[in-house]
């Protein structure tokens, strides 16, 4: 029996003179919330806490004897899980596939799904990229071709309403200066670069050309052509970076209906240069 002077108000905070038979108890006692409690802590609405539930996205809440829901601590980690699932991009079926992972209680496996699911994100992204990038250069190839030709009466073949009347689609897309104009031939064939950036830099390129899947030749320099899921933001950046310090080589990323490429060209006294940074056409 404990002491009239003391009640419990909290069950968390059991009194330390306790019988022992009862102490061994207290460290299994966990809080508990309500569906409104959870919202609050998870950003969940309780319509969408009750889905998850309806779905076995959560597992089943325990019940009041009123009939109310009760969740856990391990539901708000649960939850903190789906949440970041969901901010990198996967899909609820996605979700419940990690959520056997992360039900083992290891985070290893939990790792290794997750870096693949986030791997095809990328190279769905970089996908759309590219799609995207040549839907801008249709919609560009459609402006201009509606300014071509104004019929007087119906539309016709060459108003651009009805067909393209502009050049093939075929056509690349553009990221920077043309190959077919390559950087002015009195360009010192030297980098700006110091000797501890430049290693640097040479690793960032290595990580890239490992994304290569052909090399072709083209007048003063090479096409090379990447794998679907190269990085293009990363790319970009590459390449702008190295013309800032090797203004002797000309870039160009590439769109067409032969892939998303990178050209890359330079005076005949920096072709040794190129072809040791860049590899060789096959």
């Amino acid at each position: 029996m404990l002491p009239p002077e003391r009640s419990i108000d909290n069950p968390l905070e059991l009194p330390l003179d306790l019988p022992a038979d009862l102490k061994v108890y207290a460290p299994s006692v966990t809080s508990t919330y309500q569906i409104k409690d959870v919202a609050e802590r998870s950003g969940f609405s309780p319509a969408t806490l009750r889905y998850y539930e309806e779905i076995g996205l959560l597992p089943a809440a325990t019940r009041t004897p009123a009939g109310y829901r009760r969740y856990d601590d391990r539901t708000l980690q649960r939850l903190a899980f789906i949440s970041r699932a969901k901010q990198l991009g996967c899909t609820l079926d996605e979700i419940s596939d990690l959520t056997v992972a992360w039900d083992g209680g290891q985070c290893g496996p939990v790792q290794d799904r997750l870096r693949t699911v986030v791997g095809d994100k990328i190279a769905g992204a970089q996908h759309q990229i590219a799609e995207l990038v040549t839907l801008t250069s249709e919609l560009r190839q459609a402006a201009r071709s509606l300014e071509t030709h104004r019929p007087d009466g119906p539309c016709d073949d060459t108003c651009g309403c009805v067909a393209d009347a502009a050049a093939p689609r075929s056509q690349p897309v553009v990221l920077g200066r043309t190959v077919a104009d390559p950087a002015p031939i009195d360009q010192p064939v030297a980098c700006t670069l110091v000797s501890e950036s430049m290693v640097g830099r040479l690793d960032e390129w290595q990580r890239m050309l490992v994304h290569v899947e052909r090399r072709e030749p083209i007048g003063h320099g090479i096409r090379a052509t990447l794998h679907p899921a190269a990085p293009l933001d990363e790319l970009v950046r590459l390449t702008t970076a190295e013309q800032d310090c090797c203004r002797f080589f000309s870039f160009a990323i590439t769109v067409d209906t032969r892939g998303v490429a990178f050209e890359v060209t330079a005076p005949d006294d920096a072709q040794p240069v190129l072809h040791a940074l860049f590899g060789d056409a096959s």
